[in-house]
């Protein structure tokens, strides 16, 4: 089998009427209709079909090749898949939680925005195909072999507490996936895009993390003993101090402080401004991307237009200070100070603001001066805002699709025309908040205190 075995095994090709007629009869199974027969598609030659929308959970397919099968959509659920070749699959949005991915080779496959949730991903073991197409274990020793993940796209999928130990995941890109209390022990992460990743609690011990990239990525509670990060980026990670402490970071590129990099922040600040005062002429723009500013005081000054990707700004004072259209993304503000500041416009995409405090701060949009004279709505894509003080912030028009604001203080708040797709807003106190012309799809409310009219057009 491909990624499981030397030898490829002799697999008859399906059909694309018999096809139709297993996923009929599937279908009738998983309904529990009369007449109704599980699929079994094992060692099966599936290759480039259209299976995009079938529902085939708990379905047979291991060993299956499903080699540069369109399955978007598709429902594995606690399918069999163990060895099956899935390379360059289209697997965007599939359901494939609980379904045994044992042994498979997943290279080049796309599962963005896919349901992994406790999928098996780990190493299987060299099967012996016999002649009636039983699978048993190699008759001579049991050798394992690993999943096979490399160059894959699972931008934004939810992998948490799947098992991938031992599995080669390398120069993948796992951009804001979700992988909270996944166990990747002992895998190959090599080079692989883990940019906003969500891995806390995650079991990462003796993992080869080396050149990966992780701006921005929630390490907190994660087991990092034993964990490569060799060359890798942490400029803008996320840990707590416990995780921060059990791991070696002696060889990864991290934030420095404006002193170790030979920056002077005064003269910094000071040349942003004229360059403000001047609109570019004179003086130059600030830069403190990837910068540690840790606990720093700078309420009141004028960063509008600075250049903050990646900064940490973890407790520091921003009260006041004009950060209008500034690049904050992927910045760590946890419990900083934002009251009152003004950030119209400002890019805050993928940042994490867990429990700052933004009372009345102005994130609303921003006028560009040009022929159209349009707004430049403030961006909290992805934005972690888990209890942050909201209370009276202006955020009209604000990007908050797919943002946490799980118990969020928003009592108060402007959030007129704001898009909030998939946000989610559970436990979050939106009362008196102005949500009229809000996009509210797909926005989980659960325990959340919002007005009685609001709570029906989430619901609706």
């Amino acid at each position: 089998m491909a990624g499981s075995m030397g030898r490829e095994p002799d697999r008859t090709r399906v059909t694309a009427a018999e096809l139709q007629s297993i996923v009929s009869k599937h279908m009738a199974f998983v309904r529990r209709q009369p007449g109704g027969i599980r699929a079994n598609l094992k060692l099966r030659d599936l290759s480039h079909m259209d299976l995009a929308g079938c529902d085939l959970s708990d379905a047979d397919l291991s060993g299956a090749k499903l080699f540069g099968a369109r399955l978007t959509g598709a429902v594995l659920a606690g399918a069999n898949l163990y060895a099956a070749d899935l390379r360059l699959a289209n697997l965007e949005r599939a359901d494939l939680r609980r379904a045994d991915l044992r042994g498979a080779c997943l290279r080049g496959t796309v599962l963005s925005e896919a349901t992994m949730v406790e999928t098996d991903l780990r190493d299987g073991t060299i099967m012996h195909v016999r002649k009636n197409g039983e699978m048993t274990m190699h008759e001579f020793e049991a050798v394992p072999v690993h999943t096979e993940m490399s160059v894959a796209t699972i931008r934004a999928a939810d992998l948490s507490r799947a098992r991938v130990s031992n599995a080669f995941v390398m120069q993948t890109d796992l951009t804001d996936a979700v992988m909270r209390g996944t166990k990747f022990g002992r895998s190959n992460l090599t080079n692989s895009n883990l940019t906003g990743c969500d891995l806390q609690g995650a079991d990462l011990r003796e993992a080869n993390l080396s050149g990966a990239r992780l701006a921005g990525a929630n390490l907190s509670g994660a087991d990092l003993n034993q964990t490569r990060f060799t060359n890798a980026v942490l400029i803008g990670v996320i840990m707590d101090e416990m995780t921060r402490r059990s791991a070696d970071m002696s060889d990864a590129v991290v934030a420095r402080t404006p002193a170790d990099s030979g920056l002077d922040l005064v003269e910094i600040l000071a040349s942003h401004a004229v360059w403000v005062e001047t609109n570019g002429k004179d003086g130059l723009r600030a830069d403190l991307s990837g910068l540690d500013l840790t606990g720093i005081d700078l309420s009141g000054a004028n960063l509008s237009a600075a250049l903050m990707h990646c900064a940490v700004l973890t407790g520091a004072n921003l009260e006041r200070a004009s950060l209008a259209m500034a690049d904050l993304s992927l910045a760590d503000l946890r419990d900083a100070a934002l009251s009152r500041t003004d950030l119209r416009g400002v890019s805050l995409e993928r940042a994490t603001l867990t429990g700052a405090t933004l009372v009345q701060a102005d994130i609303g949009p921003v006028h560009i001066q040009s022929g159209a004279g349009r707004l430049w709505s403030a961006n909290l894509h992805r934005a972690r805002l888990d209890g942050a003080d909201m209370t009276g912030a202006i955020l009209n028009r604000c990007v908050l699709a797919q943002a946490s604001l799980v118990a969020a203080k928003l009592t108060g708040a402007n959030l007129a025309d704001a898009r909030m797709t998939g946000a989610d807003l559970s436990d979050a106190d939106c009362r008196d908040a102005d949500l009229s012309g809000t996009d509210l799809s797909d926005v989980r409310t659960t325990g959340a205190r919002l007005d009685a009219a609001v709570r029906t057009r989430a619901a609706d």
